[in-house]
């Protein structure tokens, strides 16, 4: 059974930065693609960056350039490095992975067959 399971999340200040971490486990195959959601309050879930097992990444506009993902395959964990944090990235965090998701189909705007259960990034203006 897949788990992802999620932490880092917390309250910083406007600017500041927080690096989130997906821990994942239960499967022997190869993940193919991973990615970072998040759903603020009163709105829908969206997709922020996604990776797939090569290494490429995929942004949303609204994070390019100041969030990067990452993997550490050896420790089957997934990472989302975010800086210069506005209050409007203020959602709950989501680690999500799909091992059918190859190539063009591995983007942060395809919803995936897993998913953590969140944690919640709080900016304070």
């Amino acid at each position: 059974q897949v788990q992802l399971v999620e932490s880092g999340g917390g309250s910083v200040q406007s600017g500041g930065s927080l690096r989130l971490s997906c821990a994942a486990s239960g499967y022997s195959y190869s993940m193919n693609c991973m990615g970072w959601f998040r759903q603020a309050p009163g709105k829908q879930r969206e997709g922020v960056a996604s990776v797939d097992r090569d290494g490429t990444t995929t942004y949303a506009d609204y994070v390019k350039g100041r969030f990067t993902i990452s993997q550490d395959n050896s420790k089957n964990t997934l990472y989302l490095q975010m800086n210069s944090l506005k209050p409007e990235d203020t959602a709950m965090y989501y680690c999500a992975a799909d091992p059918s998701r190859v190539g063009a189909r591995c983007r942060y705007y395809y919803a995936m067959e897993y998913w953590g259960k969140g944690t919640l990034v709080t900016i304070l203006s």
